[in-house]
């Protein structure tokens, strides 16, 4: 079983995420002077950084998930904005109780602008309507990275780690009770392990620092190629999310 213990934190400047049109109104009392009230100055400060693991550390000035997306929109932090047609930032119900992430766009995904709309999302759509009884409208689905891979290739570590501060995000604002991960690259890097989907599925986990618990279960694309037993299991996963939403 993965140690779901909450990570440490590490504020070196290297883990320091700039923030995006982010600032904070403050007051300047400056110097009191006797038998008369402070006088105040209100300034606008751009914040440099935003400190972020799950809602871990937090400005207090919030955007709304529709200005994230607006930002990530343009975002061209790695080389996959050179590739892509469109950010696929993610779609659904922004106050969900079920959020879905899966590994990041495929060519369909890329050409509309919404996430799991090919061959997988059509199975995405099936299962979750008859094991969940919930469409993707009452839900929220996101991926790890936003921008197609040329290839449909497997993204690369510094790709992940550009694109986690929109996932980062997602969820803080969202908010869910259940995050089901679709795969590998979801399941490793919210539950912050090296071990494989095939061990970290059939169970639940603590999200570090939420209150929501993980839920990790094959990628549709897998359970395509794998057959009646991956659907099985991916089916049973999807019952245990039903389950942990009414707790």
């Amino acid at each position: 079983m993965v140690d779901a213990k909450p990570v440490d934190h590490d504020l070196r400047p290297s883990s320091l995420l700039p923030a995006q049109n982010t600032s904070i109104a403050v007051s300047d009392l400056g110097p009191r002077r006797s038998g008369g009230a402070a006088p105040a100055q209100v300034h606008n400060l751009q914040l440099p950084y935003r400190i972020c693991w799950w809602g871990a550390y937090s400005w207090p000035v919030t955007l709304t998930l529709a200005e994230v997306a607006a930002e990530a929109a343009d975002c061209t932090k790695c080389e996959l904005a050179q590739g892509r047609t469109q950010v696929v930032f993610g779609m659904g119900n922004p106050s969900a109780d079920l959020m879905f992430v899966g590994e990041g766009p495929g060519a369909e995904e890329d050409k509309q602008g919404l996430p799991f709309v090919g061959r997988s999302g059509k199975l995405l759509d099936r299962l979750m309507a008859e094991e969940i009884g919930l469409n993707r409208d009452s839900c929220y689905i996101a991926n790890v990275v936003k921008c197609r891979p040329p290839g449909n290739r497997d993204p690369k570590p510094d790709e992940i780690a550009a694109c986690r501060p929109w996932l980062e995000q997602q969820v803080e604002l969202i908010a869910p009770k259940v995050v089901v991960t679709l795969g590998n690259f979801s399941s490793k890097l919210l539950l912050d392990t090296k071990t494989g989907i095939t061990k970290l599925r059939g169970q639940s986990y603590p999200m570090p620092n939420a209150d929501a618990v993980i839920i990790p279960t094959y990628h549709p694309a897998a359970v395509l190629r794998g057959g009646g037993l991956q659907e099985a299991q991916m089916r049973s996963d999807l019952v245990r999310a039903r389950m942990a939403m009414s707790r």
